[in-house]
């Protein structure tokens, strides 16, 4: 016997039993409400401005690739590809396809395809919604949104500060401090010099088998290098006694190093080297980098990235040289909460204020003329009980954030006018505005 698709209690009525079930988001899947999707267009329109300062092209990447991307990308046994992939099968055809995990091994595909470095190096930036099967917790959601950072065809170190600078530049155009956030840098070398110390890493690590936990003794022999990532407490004495890889780096890619940190040093950046930072994907090498916060808990890390050489080739490319970092927004957007920086709402200049619905054709033209000038409105409309009473629209008038009121009276508009009210100014008088010259005195609401 067939199951019903639901059990429906006995006592109700088909009517009840009829009625659509309301639906809810994928956990760890957030809406993006008003007033708080104010915040992220201003968070996006500084990030906007900065891109165009430092010549930064805008990509756009599809959200779904082959998996096979992410697996030869990414690495079998990192922690992204192993468990927190969302990945199926397309029943119309039989392709294996996946969530974009991360930005970069997309962009990278595309430049592939497209033979787009084929004329000249590019850099390039994308707004991307990613997604990861975790435990959802402030700061770490299932669909997550990040802005993404890629110069690619240029090997020099050169390029790598420059994107550490502009991070800051980014930083501080959202108002954080030196307070509120710290730089750590490492350099991973080059193939060879990590397979040395890989290999001194294992030998290490075997010597203490008895501090490993699971994930370290999984890790053990498949990425070592992420065995000094852990945040495991019991482990951190034999993570901070392992091998250092800067011991192993040879003249080229010291020099590399050193190249980065000497720009740096010249900016005045602060920042520490750290020999444990590693980054959570394989494609890595040379020049990493972390911008850390203490003021989001377990969530600490606001940006991060590095160079990635090697990835072009991994992907069937020619050989590339790649730098880039991602930057969480939800995470960066918490941050910018702790630190208390305020983030200005989505105010309207200007609020319309009709006490009649005869007012309706001599504000909506005059409104629209107003608009065409560059100055944002927001007009009060008729719900179902007809036009709210003035009281009403004033309040909502000053709840909206405008600066003026623009109240389109009858005495007022017999006389070819509109009554303009200061919002924020009680002592400021109101004042009439001719109908006809609202594109004159536009400039004025708009630049007030």
């Amino acid at each position: 016997m067939a199951r019903a698709p639901f059990d429906f209690p006995k006592n109700l009525s088909m009517a009840e039993q009829n009625k659509p079930v309301a639906l809810q988001a994928v956990k760890g899947m957030n809406d993006i409400l008003t007033p708080e999707s104010a915040r992220w267009e201003w968070f996006e329109s500084k990030v906007r401005a900065l891109m165009q300062r430092y010549g930064y092209a805008n990509v756009r990447t599809p959200i779904v690739e082959p998996t096979a991307l992410f697996v030869r990308g990414l690495g079998e046994v990192t922690d992204i590809v192993e468990k927190e992939m969302y990945s199926f099968e397309d029943a119309m055809n039989g392709d294996k396809l996946t969530l974009r995990p991360e930005a970069t091994a997309g962009i990278v595909r595309a430049m592939i395809e497209h033979n787009a470095l084929y004329n000249a190096p590019l850099r390039l930036w994308s707004n991307v919604a990613l997604f990861r099967h975790e435990r959802p917790q402030k700061g770490r959601y299932r669909q997550f949104h990040q802005i993404d950072v890629e110069a690619l065809g240029y090997a020099g170190p050169d390029v790598d500060a420059e994107q550490i600078l502009m991070c800051r530049a980014l930083l501080l155009d959202l108002g954080l401090s030196a307070s509120d956030v710290r730089l750590e840098l490492n350099s991973l070398g080059q193939p060879a010099e990590r397979l040395a110390h890989r290999a001194a890493l294992i030998a290490h690590f075997e010597a203490h088998a008895d501090v490993l936990d699971e994930d370290a003794r999984r890790r053990l022999h498949s990425n070592p290098l992420r065995i000094l990532d852990t945040k495991n407490p019991a482990m951190q004495a034999v993570a901070e006694a392992a091998p250092k890889l800067m011991a192993f780096l040879g003249p080229e890619s010291r020099a590399h190093f050193d190249g980065v940190r000497a720009v740096l040093d010249a900016a005045g950046i602060v920042y520490r080297v750290n020999p444990r930072l590693v980054r959570g994907m394989d494609y890595y090498n040379l020049t990493v980098f972390e911008w850390i916060t203490d003021k989001l808990g377990s969530q600490g890390t606001v940006c991060g990235g590095g160079r990635y050489d090697g990835l072009f080739e991994q992907l069937g490319g020619k050989p590339t040289p790649a730098v880039g970092w991602g930057m969480g927004i939800e995470r960066m957007l918490l941050l910018l909460e702790a630190a208390g920086v305020v983030v200005p709402g989505a105010a309207p200049d200007v609020y319309a204020v009709l006490p009649s619905a005869a007012a309706l054709a001599a504000a909506m033209t005059t409104l629209e003329a107003l608009r065409a000038a560059g100055v944002a409105v927001l007009m009060n409309a008729a719900g179902r009980d007809g036009i709210p009473s003035m009281k009403s629209q004033f309040k909502r008038a000053d709840a909206s954030g405008a600066r003026y009121a623009l109240i389109f009276g009858d005495a007022d508009l017999a006389r070819g006018e509109v009554a303009l009210k200061s919002l924020r100014d009680a002592d400021a008088p109101q004042r009439g505005l001719a109908l006809a010259d609202a594109p004159r005195w536009a400039a004025e609401l708009r630049n007030a």
